[in-house]
């Protein structure tokens, strides 16, 4: 059955990384990215732009195969904890089991940004952004936090969404997506390499 919930007035626009590193029912990463794109368009509707799929290193470094990426955008009408409920379960229908932080997965959908929100608030978002590396591996928010805490240190998401949204502004840095990818190491933009 097909879902749509969004409403009829649609004015926020969203923006969802996709990724996966394993073969499920519907086939390897690459299908299930175009599969998942699909299913967003089905049960929330909304999309405006589409990045092209990207070949990425597993994060972290030697934590399995390589990833298969994207990002799009959608124009939504739906708060930010249901779109992410809609997420999570396009993400279990694809087989996706939520059992150890960064590990091998059929589909990973991350709720990015809903235009300029900051949830929970800016000390919350401070705090998940300057988290030390050797922790981020262990410790996980109990809530949603937007923008994604971690979105302007990772190349396998800027490289995606500097192709349909540069000039988004992070609501808390001022930075554009254009120059938090422009920012990053040089190989790890290099390793990023499209399909």
């Amino acid at each position: 059955m097909t879902h749509n919930l969004v409403s009829v007035q649609k004015d926020r626009i969203a923006a969802i990384a996709l990724g996966g590193n394993l073969l499920s029912t519907l086939g390897f990463p690459e299908q299930n990215i175009i599969r998942a794109m699909r299913d967003v368009q089905e049960r929330i509707g909304g999309i405006v732009a589409v990045s092209r799929l990207y070949r990425t290193p597993a994060f972290p470094p030697g934590s399995g195969p390589d990833f298969v990426n994207a990002a799009l955008l959608l124009d939504t009408g739906l708060s930010a904890p249901a779109l992410l409920s809609e997420l999570h379960a396009i993400e279990r229908d694809h087989g996706r089991e939520r059992k150890e932080r960064w590990r091998a997965r059929t589909l990973d959908l991350d709720l990015l940004w809903l235009d300029d929100t900051i949830l929970p608030d800016t000390p919350t978002l401070e705090s998940w952004m300057l988290l030390p590396a050797e922790r981020q591996r262990t410790e996980s928010p109990d809530r949603l936090i937007l923008p994604h805490p971690r979105l302007q240190d990772r190349a396998f998401v800027l490289i995606p969404l500097a192709e349909i949204a540069p000039f988004w502004c992070h609501p808390l840095t001022g930075q554009t997506v254009a120059e938090m990818a422009a920012a990053l190491p040089e190989a790890d933009k290099a390793a990023i390499c499209p399909l």
